[in-house]
């Protein structure tokens, strides 16, 4: 399939300016002299003001609101209040001693549409924002989509269509010239993964659609967003900043040893992982992948010329998203292709690999039922850094849920929660001491927030959100993060 390769002597994924000699010393802790300590939200997760200014729905709008999608019928349309409460959130930021803070900027908020002008005071509350952190001493990381297209983009067609690129492209030129002198550290696209594999595969995510084609020119089209991004950031940006994608990248798993399970596990890596770091950073598909979805997708017409290095335009860090990993065997009966950690559907979001089937693992569970596996993620970063040693690493997403309540005494004790961070640090510290160029982590969630399909039933956050009220309360996890951050280290 010749659409598929790039041309001899073009240019792949590699950091740019970043070499192994560039990797910061280790200090004493067992992290890197200036290890960036953050942690993250979402635009539609945090914001609210769902109408304000401006703003007009995003498929996540659209799709809380269609009866029996979303647990109790949640919305995001109050959510955590961030818009209107975010000089009190930066100062908890602030109080827990954070350097970094990675938000979302909701597209429709700034363009409305999709398309044209930007919407000003769009853009005027992530200027306030940005001000309040830097003021704050704390450093803004902007993610430039985090799953909320704009619908009427999705009405023209949505990701599968080619022309979402080129508006994201636009709509990156906007953002990138009002924060790009303030801004230092730029990501195009959170887990496009699931913005492909989730909402057009199984459904569970918006828009809810679940048609196996179409996951596949979104991938590809989100691919060609995040290069065409990538090459506006760079016309735009200081020469210092940062750009980075971010991957929530499956750790998998062959149930046994038998050669059917590693070909499962091999399925899965492509069409889970490799169908956005192949091209990313190797600047092609993988064959098998290509092969196995040829009766889906006319590859040679989708990938058009240029598309590859477009979508290889060097990035300089590759951030990292994990929370559990992927257990998977030859289906036989014995394991239930559906329960795969991404929600209860009728239809596979494993395009190609409808067939695999998928195991819970041993051990303690958070409440979403997943494996505290920390293992997973120091075999990412390692297994990373292997293929690509010149390029940096940031874990951007690491956290869990569990059933948060607050005391009669006012307290949320989370014991659990810090049981997971810790011994995710330390697989971070241990990947580091093995060679991994791993320069910063991001617990996910600052807040507690609208988790997508589960609504407001499942707490990721930190600090507590007392929905009702918007009183937020530190729990014990965000004192704990605060006294790691202060060390630069984890306690004994």
């Amino acid at each position: 399939m010749t659409a598929v390769r790039p041309e001899s002597g073009s240019r792949t994924g590699a950091a740019t300016g970043a070499t192994p000699s560039d990797s910061p010393s280790v200090s004493a802790t067992g992290f890197p002299t200036g290890f960036l300590w953050g942690a993250a939200t979402a635009s539609y997760q945090v914001e609210g003001a769902a109408t304000v200014h401006g703003r007009t729905p995003s498929i996540w709008d659209t799709f809380s609101h269609t009866p029996g999608k979303v647990r109790n019928g949640d919305t995001g349309d109050i959510a955590a209040d961030h818009y209107h409460r975010y000089r009190e959130d930066v100062a908890l930021m602030k109080d827990l001693g954070l350097g970094a803070y990675r938000f979302s900027i909701s597209w429709s908020r700034v363009q409305p549409t999709g398309r044209g002008p930007a919407v000003e005071q769009g853009l005027d509350f992530y200027r306030r924002l940005v001000d309040e952190l830097l003021e704050a001493g704390i450093t803004p990381v902007a993610t430039l989509y985090h799953w909320d297209l704009p619908q009427e983009l999705e009405d023209a067609g949505g990701w599968p269509l080619r022309d979402t690129a080129e508006r994201f492209a636009d709509y990156t030129a906007l953002v990138a010239g009002a924060l790009g002198d303030r801004v230092p550290m730029w990501t195009t696209l959170n887990e496009p993964w699931c913005s492909a594999f989730l909402g057009y595969g199984s459904g569970v995510h918006a828009p809810g659609r679940t048609e196996p084609a179409a996951t596949l020119r979104a991938a590809h089209h989100l691919n060609l967003a995040h290069g065409k991004g990538v090459q506006v950031l760079r016309g735009l940006l200081p020469a210092d900043a940062q750009t980075s994608i971010t991957l929530n990248l499956h750790q998998v798993r062959p149930l046994t040893t038998s050669a059917e399970d590693a070909d499962a596990a091999r399925r899965i890596d492509e069409v889970g992982n490799r169908v956005f770091t192949g091209p990313i950073l190797d600047g092609a598909y993988p064959e098998d992948l290509l092969r196995r979805t040829s009766s889906l997708v006319d590859w040679d017409e989708l990938v058009k010329p240029g598309d590859l290095e477009a979508i290889a335009t060097p990035i300089d860090v590759l951030g990292v998203n994990y929370y559990t990993p992927t257990i998977v065997s030859a289906s036989d009966g014995a394991g239930d292709s559906r329960d795969d950690g991404h929600g209860a559907s009728d239809h596979s979001p494993w395009t190609g690999s409808e067939d695999v089937a998928f195991h819970l693992a041993p051990g303690q569970r958070t409440a979403m039922n997943w494996a505290v596996d920390a293992s997973g993620l120091h075999a990412l970063l390692t297994q990373l850094h292997e293929e690509h040693p010149e390029l940096p690493l940031m874990v951007t997403e690491n956290g869990a849920a569990f059933d948060d309540y607050v005391s009669p005494e006012g307290r949320v004790e989370d014991p659990e929660r810090i049981a997971y961070l810790h011994s995710h640090l330390e697989a971070v510290r241990q990947a580091v001491a093995d060679g991994a160029d791993v320069r910063g982590y991001f617990l996910w969630s600052l807040l507690d927030n609208f988790e997508w399909s589960y609504g407001y039933a499942k707490r990721f956050g930190t600090v507590y959100v007392d929905y009702a009220t918007q009183r937020r309360i530190p729990k014990a996890s965000a004192h704990w993060y605060a006294d790691v951050i202060r060390r630069g280290g984890l306690p004994d």
